[in-house]
């Protein structure tokens, strides 16, 4: 019986390690990130990597948090786990915040995410992706980050720093999760006019490069949905593969928090929705 007793703590004792192990963290820039000051914060991207992998995409993560903080639990780490668990790579990305004074409210975080995508192209073949199976995925400001990856590859965000720079940095398919800021009548909040007679903002330039994307939004959510609705009539008249999804009576901020069998099941819908396309 204590022999029993005793198998069992060290199995736990090793479970709980094995939970508490933390993903590998890499900084993003090689020095001093573009605008940044000595001693200040640095973004980071943690690599978590599934037990058993059945895939060879690679998810970036953006969490939400108004381009002020970042909510890194729910739209973070979870989302994470959720994609390892799946035996898909996944990397959060930890962009600068809170904004930047002097400059648009996402321009450190965009150069934040190109530099990821590049960083997570030049290592594909050490980690065992494919560097054309990198998908980008993001929260409210996130969102809106991811829809800038996304839609404006082509456009650099910071001058090149280094070699890595010579690295592409679009990504081959996106899930925006609701996405704020996309509309004029919300272009720094919640929607003043439920978005319904407002058009979209000039962030995005929908480029050559601009991939196929799931969206998932709330019918309730004061980040209007049409924000979503608007990226998917867009993609649409440009002929690029595109599946939307909103939920009645679900608001803003469900992310790795869902319940029910309702929105509950949003993110096996995503899954769903890359293994379609082959990712």
């Amino acid at each position: 019986m204590k022999k029993g007793m005793l198998a069992l703590a060290v199995f736990c004792l090793m479970t709980c390690f094995a939970m508490a192990e933390k993903a590998e963290t890499f900084n993003v820039w090689n020095g001093v990130a573009p605008g940044n000051e000595e001693g200040k914060p640095a973004p980071t991207l943690e690599l978590w990597k599934p037990a058993e992998k059945t895939s060879d995409s690679c998810m970036i993560v953006c969490p939400g948090g108004a381009y002020m903080g970042l909510a890194y639990n729910h739209e973070g780490e979870k989302i994470a786990k959720f994609f390892n668990g799946k035996g898909v790579t996944c990397v959060v990305l930890k962009y600068r915040v809170p904004r930047r004074e002097g400059i648009p409210k996402h321009m450190a975080a965009w150069q934040d995410a190109q530099r990821c995508v590049k960083f997570v192209r030049s290592h594909a073949q050490e980690w065992g992706i494919d560097p054309e199976k990198i998908g980008i995925m993001g929260f409210s400001a996130g969102g809106h980050l991811t829809l800038m990856t996304a839609t404006t590859s082509q456009t650099p965000a910071y001058e090149w720093k280094d070699e890595l720079d010579k690295v592409p940095c679009h990504v081959n398919f996106a899930a925006p999760v609701y996405p704020a800021y996309v509309l004029e009548d919300g272009s720094n909040g919640p929607n003043t006019g439920k978005g319904n007679d407002s058009v979209m903002v000039k962030d995005f330039a929908f480029d050559a490069k601009t991939p196929p994307m799931c969206l998932t939004h709330g019918d309730a959510d004061g980040y209007s949905p049409m924000g979503s609705v608007a990226v998917y009539h867009k993609l649409r008249t440009m002929n690029i593969p595109a599946e939307l999804h909103i939920y009645a009576q679900v608001n803003h901020g469900f992310g790795g928090n869902p319940t029910g069998n309702h929105v509950g099941d949003w993110l096996n819908r995503v899954y769903a929705w890359m293994q379609v396309l082959g990712y």
